[in-house]
């Protein structure tokens, strides 16, 4: 069985890297990226679900905001949070309340077999 995964990412290399060692590491993953918290929030609306790995340094609106709102609008169910980022996540005061919905921090710069490892445990 196949499983969605929405890399929510400003940089193309990183959205490029993590794609890339999805598809070529396990072949049951169908991977979509998008630049932007906004456009992650639209796909969920139209109903993706899945796995989401989340950069939290993003433009406009961060990663803890996305996060938010996927919580506040109810798009939580059937979808697992995964987020990538090169900030400490540990007391960072945005993630305030979001730790229940997270399934894992994957720090920057990352090895792409530890994001499968990550997406495999989800499985």
């Amino acid at each position: 069985m196949r499983k969605d995964i929405l890399i929510v990412d400003d940089d193309p290399g990183v959205i490029y890297t993590i794609k890339r060692g999805l598809e070529i590491l396990d072949k049951k993953y169908n991977v979509l990226a998008v630049e932007s918290g906004v456009e992650c929030l639209e796909l969920l609306e139209k109903g993706f679900k899945g796995i989401l790995l989340i950069d939290i340094m993003m433009p406009n609106m961060d990663g803890w905001d996305t996060i938010r709102e996927i919580v506040n609008r109810g798009l939580k169910k059937n979808v697992e949070i995964l987020v990538i980022t090169a900030v400490g996540t540990s007391n960072h005061e945005k993630m305030k309340g979001l730790e229940p919905y997270i399934y894992d921090y994957i720090a920057k710069p990352f090895d792409v077999n530890t994001i499968v490892e990550s997406v495999k445990r989800l499985n």
